[in-house]
């Protein structure tokens, strides 16, 4: 389980560490950074697959996606004494850096700008630093990967040892050094960071790929955009979790069977409801019907990863059918690791009320802060130096 994740340095998030739980809910209101946290985890997760360095350039660059503030915002400036301003001359390096730690190991990446070199990719941002430790806090004693601009660094017996290999700036060693046999924490950290899902972009407008049957294949895990739903209906529908996934639906659209039918080798979803003669096909559903299948799917996969991010799941459900969306996350927060970034008030009190841990995000100075989170409520987190 991944217990606290740790963001400095990207757009709003300043400096930000969060305590995590079986079941997490993020709120706040708009613009307050919920969904730069969102996409904080995603840039960790495109570390582990090789893309941090694309997805960086996607979202405009590294400048456009660091911190516009001053480095540090003084309590002089938070009272009001004077004006929220940079001091001209910085203590540390420009730096996005992002952390987290799990049971038993910790990661964070440290991305800053290029050594100036002749080069047509002189603004490409640059891995400055990686380290993997044991335990909660990162600590020298319990360092057991640092990667620098000098190499990479081991812990072996009787001490440290240098690794014999150069790695590319934009190259991150949970890409790259694969070692099973002798690295089995770098690989642990990997296929933990590889297995995380996220969803946020169900499409249900009347030419979306869920609404067209599609080819019958099986598929344990669903796709991020939803193209894949009747197959991985099918799929949950021959697994263990058959009764839970139709017992669900039938929770959300009284009493409702759902069903997939094959129509050669091309699979689409029907959805029977009391009262009518016939089943109705996804392209004749309602977005919000739609939408929570697509979330059902995604909940009860028979390949269950070990953390998974809702963006706005609520988004085009009706209010009546939040408290089955709330028992269904309940449900699958046994099986994997939840956060769940939300506007819903009743969704949040549900899960709050299930025992949920409930981060409140508030931007007063334009940095985003977790509301009522203290010295001794913030995790403890060290980011190191460069």
């Amino acid at each position: 389980m991944i217990t606290t994740l740790a963001v400095h340095g990207f757009r709003s998030l300043r400096d930000v560490v969060l305590p995590l739980a079986p079941l997490s809910v993020v709120t706040g209101a708009n613009g307050s950074g919920k969904s730069n946290l969102y996409r904080a985890f995603q840039l960790l997760a495109d570390t582990a697959s090789g893309r941090l360095i694309g997805s960086l350039a996607a979202a405009g660059g590294l400048s456009s996606v660091l911190w516009a503030g001053p480095e540090a915002i003084s309590a002089a400036m938070r009272r009001g004494e004077v004006p929220i301003q940079g001091t001209g001359s910085r203590k540390a390096p420009i730096s996005l850096q992002l952390g987290f730690t799990a049971d038993e190991f910790g990661f964070l990446i440290d991305v800053g700008l290029p050594v100036p070199a002749h080069t047509m990719f002189a603004r490409d941002p640059v891995i400055k630093r990686e380290l993997i430790w044991a335990g909660p806090v990162l600590r020298p004693a319990a360092t057991l990967l640092e990667r620098t601009a000098r190499g990479v660094r081991v812990a072996a017996a009787g001490g440290r040892t240098d690794l014999a290999l150069s790695l590319p700036p934009w190259a991150s060693v949970l890409d790259e050094l694969v070692d099973p046999i002798h690295r089995p924490e770098l690989t642990a950290v990997r296929d933990l960071v590889r297995g995380w899902r996220f969803y946020d972009s169900f499409r249900v407008d009347a030419s979306a790929p869920a609404r067209q049957p599609q080819v019958g294949t099986r598929t344990e895990v669903l796709a991020g955009d939803g193209h894949d739903l009747a197959p991985a209906v099918a799929t949950i529908l021959e697994s263990a979790w058959d009764e839970p996934f139709r017992r669900s639906v039938a929770d959300a659209f009284d009493g409702c069977q759902v069903a997939v039918v094959d129509h050669g080798g091309r699979f689409d979803v029907e959805l029977r409801q009391i009262g009518l003669v016939r089943a109705l096909t996804t392209r004749e559903l309602s977005d919000g019907t739609l939408r929570y299948l697509l979330l059902a799917a995604a909940l009860f996969s028979p390949r269950p990863p070990g953390l998974m991010v809702l963006n706005e799941p609520e988004t085009s459900l009706h209010p009546d059918v939040l408290p089955a969306l709330a028992r269904l996350m309940v449900a699958a927060a046994q099986r994997s690791q939840l956060v769940v970034v939300t506007h819903s008030a009743p969704l949040v009190e549900a899960l709050v009320a299930a025992g949920a841990l409930h981060h409140e995000l508030v931007k007063p100075f334009g940095e985003t802060e977790v509301a009522d989170q203290g010295l001794l409520t913030r995790p403890t987190w060290h980011w190191g130096s460069r």
